[in-house]
């Protein structure tokens, strides 16, 4: 029986965990497609004139991937979820150096839709969304990584489920309060 696609991918993931480098080079042409597509879907939803490009946002993610020291990945999901994580850092670290080049201006934007975070669909501030998933990490820190691993990550509830080691249920509850509690925080209303 021929190994899937997603098999491999852990495969590898589990060689390069216990220092097998030559397995990144192995892995790197089978993640890049999924990498360029979630860099893809932050910056499609971000400002038109945005000056960060989708190849730029993923060879970056890539060299600090590569940069840790044996990273003990659990699985393809859990990888996809921590690269997820460093786009989404390297998105905020450049809205951040734009807005303070521009002394506080036109910062960048990013479109939660229905499916997503808020009841509505919006514009949001990256740096504002950034500000309020760190405000609910301190409340509720499985909220706040459901929240990025679906948002950021567009990982599955059941992706989710398995990279927290919770029970998918439980991933749509905290995903229902989360995504609450944030509409909440960034609309201007006090949290509860």
């Amino acid at each position: 029986m021929q190994e899937g696609p997603s098999t491999q991918v852990t495969q590898l993931l589990s060689r390069w965990r216990v220092g097998d480098r030559a397995a990144l080079d192995e892995l790197m042409p089978l993640v890049y497609g999924e990498l360029r597509r979630i860099a893809q879907r932050y910056l499609s939803q971000e400002r038109p004139e945005h000056t960060l490009q989708s190849t730029a946002l993923v060879n970056e993610a890539y060299l600090r991937l590569v940069g840790q020291d044996l990273p003990q990945w659990q699985n393809r999901a859990h990888f996809f979820a921590v690269a997820a994580q460093l786009m989404r850092q390297i998105l905020v670290d450049h809205a951040r150096a734009r807005q303070a080049a521009k002394r506080g201006g036109d910062a960048c934007k990013l479109t939660l839709d229905e499916s997503v975070a808020i009841h509505r669909q919006r514009d949001v501030d990256l740096i504002e969304l950034d500000n309020a998933l760190k405000g609910l990490e301190h409340l509720d820190p499985q909220q706040s990584r459901i929240v990025e691993l679906r948002f950021f990550a567009g990982l599955s509830i059941e992706d989710t489920s398995e990279v927290l080691r919770i029970s998918p249920a439980t991933v749509k509850r905290d995903w229902t309060t989360a995504r609450a509690w944030l509409y909440r925080a960034m609309s201007g209303e006090a949290p509860a």
